[in-house]
């Protein structure tokens, strides 16, 4: 890459990155998605973005796929609700 993100290819690609994560999921309109697509595709600034993000995305996914094991989520739900009747008594 030769210098700030969209030089190479003479695109405003502030744009797309702002947008890339609701494009990663699927969050925003077809014909946005389409422009978005567009893009990626024609600059491999923004190309290299989007392949990380996805990348990254992917890995949190699979990591976070597992279940915690039965006596931490008991916890875990345990302090959520003192900290809700702490909050209603309060009220």
């Amino acid at each position: 890459m030769s210098g700030p993100l969209g030089e190479e290819c003479g695109c405003d690609c502030t744009q797309a990155l702002e947008q890339l994560y609701l494009f990663l999921d699927s969050e925003i309109d077809n014909a946005t998605c389409e422009e978005i697509q567009a893009h990626v595709d024609s600059c491999s600034a923004c190309l290299s973005a989007y392949d990380l993000e996805r990348l990254v995305k992917a890995l949190v996914s699979r990591s976070c796929s597992e279940r915690a094991p039965e006596p931490l989520r008991e916890r875990v739900l345990m302090s959520i609700r003192q900290v809700q009747v702490r909050i209603e008594l309060q009220d």
